[in-house]
């Protein structure tokens, strides 16, 4: 799988809802990705409606909390920089988008509800994000200046409650990076 390459420009971490059926659509037909995720376009060719989640450029920093590492790990935990299958070669903004089956949905909701807000913040480590080189690289700054814990567990609560809805509508999800 393709690797991100961190720029300075902004990179906001997407999330779609969507069926298994339109997953496979979608693989099946890669180019598809640009009409799909077009919001214009939304109906005009058969997928939708859509649920979406941006979780800004908290991705990569809730990827080294629940992982403990910029790009390593596994399902499910890993889910927003690796895994899946991605759609193609279409680059949607950062390389291609990811798609995960409703069965790794419900295995990300089941992991992620085990990690909640107090062991979050237990897991947060500036320095060590620093160093890591997590994006945005924003990790050591002062609280009282940019409380960026705050700004992660906003982001990563909305995304429990995101997947946890997939998962029940027995969904599945692409990820990706705009």
């Amino acid at each position: 799988m393709g690797r991100i390459i961190l720029t300075d420009m902004s990179m906001i971490g997407c999330l779609r809802r969507l069926g298994d059926a339109d997953v496979a659509r979608l693989l099946a037909e890669p180019a598809l990705i640009h009409h799909y995720l077009d919001p214009d376009a939304e109906q005009s060719e058969g997928f939708g409606p859509f649920v979406d989640l941006e979780v800004e450029k908290a991705w990569h920093g809730i990827q080294f909390l629940l992982t403990g590492t910029a790009w390593a790990g596994e399902l499910p935990l890993s889910f927003l920089v690796s895994g899946g299958v991605e759609v193609g070669d279409e680059d949607v903004g950062y390389g291609p988008a990811r798609a995960l089956t409703s069965e790794q949905v419900r295995a990300i909701a089941r992991a992620l509800a085990r990690i909640d807000e107090q062991e979050l913040r237990a897991r947060f480590d500036p320095g060590a994000m620093m160093k890591a080189d997590v994006y945005p690289r924003i990790w050591d700054r002062r609280p009282e200046e940019d409380d960026s814990l705050g700004y992660l567990v906003a982001h990563y609560e909305a995304l429990r409650e995101f997947i946890a809805g997939a998962a029940e509508a027995g969904e599945a999800m692409l990820v990706y990076v705009i």
